[in-house]
């Protein structure tokens, strides 16, 4: 798309109400509709890699369901994200509930066809096994990539009950597999207790920083977001966000949660402080919606997925720009 053409944005909510027509994220056009799309939005329903409470499988159509009131200028960034690029939903990838391993290939293969038309995606989880092919799928185009990875674990364990794709090991496998940049690695947002020290011994081996929950609380978002930006530096940068990186007030509707979490504003602002980052592709994750209250959690998700898709869309416009200068 050239700086001449104008992207399809949402349906006009003065002229249809937001409760009404397809739950679209933020009511934007679908892929089949525009054809093509710089950033593509799409849905994994699949928790069969959780270890406690399911229900993920139903988070992607939660956030496109809270995203309704979501409008198309966002004030944190000074940007109308749909105007700069075309963003469009993709829609769900569908995937075997019953065998993880085909799973796993089977969105790694998606993710391939997506990010094959030039696309940048935003993925909504589905549990955080889908972030394994989605960095696999990313690490083609890019090589290997920095890693954000919000969260209130440390998602760096070796199997359970012998399995060694679950939402527990996403990233010592992409570790194993060299899809990483190891200079590059954080987590935020992590607290709670472990199985033992050993697991921090393990992770801190493998490469990644930690920012905790409490880190934010004391440094503050933009003194974490500054040391963040420091850390990757111009690197193609993939972000994952587990919503349990939330605190339960602000994020009841997920599997596994956490006392002592960020809230959702620290979350947001330190989201904002990353936009000069190469955003390469990001996911939202873990949205259990049969836990949640009045949409608190898929309200928070598709707040987030607005951020990431904003920083995304500003950067696609800005290279567009640079080129067409050229």
């Amino acid at each position: 798309m050239s700086s001449n053409e104008t992207p399809r944005g949402p349906v006009d909510s003065s002229r249809v109400p937001r409760y009404a027509g397809p739950a679209t994220f933020a009511r934007l056009p679908r892929l089949d509709e525009v054809g093509t799309a710089d950033v593509a939005v799409v849905g994994v329903p699949f928790d069969s890699g959780v270890s406690y409470r399911p229900g993920a499988r139903f988070g992607g159509n939660a956030i496109r369901e809270a995203s309704r009131l979501l409008r198309p200028y966002n004030p944190a960034q000074d940007a109308s994200p749909f105007a700069l690029a075309q963003v469009a939903d993709g829609g769900d990838i569908a995937v075997n509930p019953f065998n993880i391993n085909e799973a796993v290939e089977t969105i790694e293969a998606a993710a391939d066809d997506l990010l094959g038309t030039g696309a940048r995606l935003m993925t909504l989880g589905g549990d955080h096994t889908i972030a394994l092919p989605l960095l696999r799928s990313v690490a083609k185009k890019h090589g290997p990539v920095a890693l954000l990875h919000f969260d209130a674990h440390l998602d760096t364990w070796d199997t359970y009950f012998g399995a060694e794709y679950t939402h527990g090991t996403p990233f010592r496998r992409a570790v194993e597999e060299g899809i990483l940049d190891t200079e590059a690695l954080s987590h935020v947002g992590t607290r709670g207790p472990l199985y033992g020290k050993q697991d921090l011994t393990d992770d801190e081996k493998m490469g990644f920083g930690i920012v905790t929950s409490a880190d934010v609380y004391r440094r503050g978002a933009d003194e974490v977001a500054d040391q963040l930006r420091q850390r990757i530096g111009d690197r193609p940068l993939y972000i994952s966000i587990d919503i349990d990186c939330l605190d339960p007030a602000h994020a009841p509707g997920t599997g596994t949660p956490e006392a002592g979490g960020m809230t959702s504003r620290e979350l947001l602002e330190i989201l904002r402080g990353l936009a000069s980052c190469n955003l390469v592709s990001a996911d939202v994750v873990e949205v259990a919606p049969a836990y949640d209250h009045a949409e608190i959690t898929s309200v928070a998700a598709s707040h987030t997925a607005y951020e990431l898709t904003t920083i995304m869309s500003r950067q696609i416009a800005a290279a567009r720009e640079e080129n067409e200068g050229k």
